[in-house]
């Protein structure tokens, strides 16, 4: 092949290459602008054939605006004089309609440098600018939304905690205008206290670690008040997933916290105002009910010295007055058991004989037109109770299932055992469930969510106090067990005690556990209480049976009182001031080890070991209550003859 030969082929084939690109429009213009050759990618972007624009001028590819303002020729000198012109803007079609063009004019010269036309490339870039475009706007649109927020700061941190943005609720809640923050350290919004804790750098690297960082807490404005404010910081990361910011939003609940603490404020004065007035209501109730109690025993016994000055029979007067302290005393029973403070003297009871026990005792005081069932199975566990309260408690629930009956009608008293592997209020075990129901009207769901509330009762005036139920709530629970009320209207009433079933262990009554042993007699006792009434009361019945006694009203005298005379028995209260009776008897006892001791208290919560150390006697208590104690507590303390020879060395 010749030479020139070889060059027409290597033209031809580059005249291929360029007809054959679809995505550019490549053509040529001769030095004036007139299109000289035109490819597919001309043809398909600007809807010409080669016959209709070849020998056109260029310039009808520009909206009439461009070539208003010579921008072709324009184009045309600048690639001429510097080598290249490149732009991007509207371009028309055939068809009138517009794309988005870039433009690349390079200038074709001859060997010798004469110019001798353009080279002219063109890419429609509509759909890219239309992308890009709908970013924009949509950016703009995120950005005119942040920027409109004021209920919100929402501003972007760089790594290091620096401000980037700030929109226009971070002005209003922080005060800061853009141009003041921006740059600045995020942590210029926290409080000395917070900076020097290192809360800031803590926030950043929870977000960074752990994707998030949310908390509650004080921020400081640019006139340094402070605000209550709800903090999110999330990280932001690029397509690559580098590291490259924070996004911070931050909401003021300094409001929304005032009016939270003033309904705490509130709520508490209404509590404080429901206890008191059940305050109200629980000492109305024990002054009216002890003042007729004390009208009964101030009476008898003012009755009982006149006569006893005429020396007529005063037995019935004092036997009245006898009655009227045991009511009050019973009464005492029922406000410790609502507090659950009251003395339970624990063992193992047999519920079925209980109940068989006192069969005659509640049909005399139900009365007639009230039918009583009894419903036990053959073979019943004995439980861990006290059974006198157990049996007051099962007293209280029958009349009050009489009176939930004024026409009559049927009681059944009923047990069934039951064990609790969890929850139900109660200890996982094996329980006996002692329940009493009526057939009487029930109760509504308001009437029996206050049921076991103190001197809360539907009866009438003078016809009950309101206490049965809660002593029952509060002895069960004291057993370790539970009360338990179902009640419908017009259906009647079920009361279940749950008490937990005894191990069965058989306690020995102070005569077993004292052997053969001799009981004591003639006693030397130091008789201790802070009330004198009660003192010499104790004291009286002490010598009445014959015991010799010293009395102190302070643990202090009785200390003195003690390294001054031999002991055999100390009795002292517990509650009384500076000493409680339980320091005193640790202090004898450091002292004097052999030393018994009797601790009376009408109180069960005493501190934790007390009650093992010491015999206990329940307040208020009679004569023959009170010396069954002191051989208990001798013989509980009665120590070998070397530790009783020491003692009584070190008493002389």
């Amino acid at each position: 092949m010749t030479p020139a030969a070889s060059i027409e082929s290597g033209a031809n084939r580059f005249e291929l290459l360029v007809q054959s690109v679809a995505d550019y429009a490549i053509y040529m213009l001769d030095p004036t602008g007139v299109v000289v050759s035109w490819n597919t990618g001309a043809q398909r972007f600007k809807g010409y054939t080669q016959d209709e624009i070849i020998g056109q001028h260029f310039s009808r590819f520009y909206t009439s605006e461009d070539r208003a303002a010579e921008i072709p020729a324009y184009a045309l000198r600048t690639a001429q004089h510097e080598g290249r012109f490149e732009a991007e803007g509207w371009r028309v079609r055939k068809d009138g309609t517009r794309f988005w063009a870039n433009v690349v004019i390079d200038p074709i010269r001859e060997a010798s440098g004469e110019l001798i036309g353009f080279a002219k490339v063109t890419r429609d870039l509509t759909e890219r600018r239309a992308n890009e475009e709908a970013l924009r706007s949509s950016e703009e649109r995120f950005r005119l939304l942040v920027q409109s927020v004021t209920d919100y700061a929402i501003y972007m941190l760089d790594i290091d905690g620096h401000v980037a943005s700030w929109n226009a609720g971070a002005e209003r809640f922080k005060g800061y205008l853009a141009d003041e923050i921006i740059g600045r350290h995020f942590s210029d919004f926290y409080g000395e206290e917070d900076r020097a804790a290192g809360l800031p750098a803590r926030a950043l690297e929870q977000a960074r670690t752990q994707g998030r960082f949310e908390a509650e807490g004080w921020r400081v404005r640019k006139d340094g008040t402070r605000f209550w404010a709800s903090v999110v910081i999330d990280p932001v990361h690029d397509p690559l997933g580098e590291l490259i910011g924070f996004a911070k939003i931050t909401r003021d609940l300094t409001e929304r916290r005032q009016s939270q603490i003033a309904l705490e404020q509130a709520q508490q004065a209404f509590f404080q105002s429901q206890k008191m007035e059940s305050l109200g209501q629980l000492t109305g109730g024990v002054a009216h009910d002890f003042n007729n109690l004390l009208a009964a025993i101030v009476g008898s016994l003012d009755l009982a010295r006149r006569k006893m000055a005429e020396g007529a029979d005063i037995s019935r007067f004092i036997d009245n007055a006898m009655k009227a302290a045991e009511r009050g005393a019973t009464l005492t029973q029922r406000m410790l058991a609502f507090a659950r403070k009251q003395e339970l003297k624990l063992e193992t009871v047999d519920p079925a004989a209980l109940v068989r026990g006192m069969a005659e005792l509640l049909q005399r005081t139900i009365g007639g037109g009230v039918r009583i069932d009894t419903q036990f199975p053959l073979m019943l566990k004995r439980v861990h109770a006290d059974p006198a309260q157990l049996e007051l408690a099962l007293l209280n629930l029958a009349v009050n299932a009489r009176d939930a009956m004024p026409d009559g009608g049927r009681i059944v008293i009923a047990a069934r055992e039951e064990h609790v592997l969890t929850g139900e209020g109660l200890k996982p075990g094996d329980y006996v469930c002692l329940s009493v129901t009526d057939s009487g009207g029930g109760m509504d769901a308001d009437t029996l969510a206050r049921a076991t509330e103190p001197f809360y009762t539907t009866k009438g005036i003078g016809k009950g106090t309101g206490l049965g139920l809660s002593m029952v709530h509060g002895f069960a629970e004291q057993c370790g067990g539970r009360l338990v009320l179902d009640s419908r209207l017009d259906e009647g009433t079920t009361a279940d005690i749950w008490l937990p079933v005894s191990d069965d262990a058989i306690k020995l009554c102070p005569d077993e556990a004292s052997g053969d042993a001799p009981g004591p007699d003639q006693l030397v006792v130091l008789a201790v209480d802070d009330d004198a009434l009660v003192l010499i009361n104790t004291a009286a019945m002490l010598e009445d049976a014959g015991h010799r006694v010293l009395q102190a009203q302070s643990g202090q005298a009785a200390l003195q009182l003690l390294g001054e005379h031999r002991v055999d028995l100390l009795v002292t209260d517990y509650a009384m001031p500076e000493m409680t009776g339980a320091q005193l008897a640790q202090a004898a006892q450091a002292g004097w080890p052999a030393l018994p001791v009797l601790l009376v208290s009408g109180y069960a919560e005493l501190p934790e070991g007390i009650a093992a150390d010491f015999t206990r006697l329940a307040k208020p208590f009679r004569q023959d209550q009170l010396l069954p104690a002191v051989e208990q507590a001798v013989a509980a303390r009665r120590p070998s003859a070397a530790v009783l020879e020491f003692s009584r060395r070190k008493r002389r």
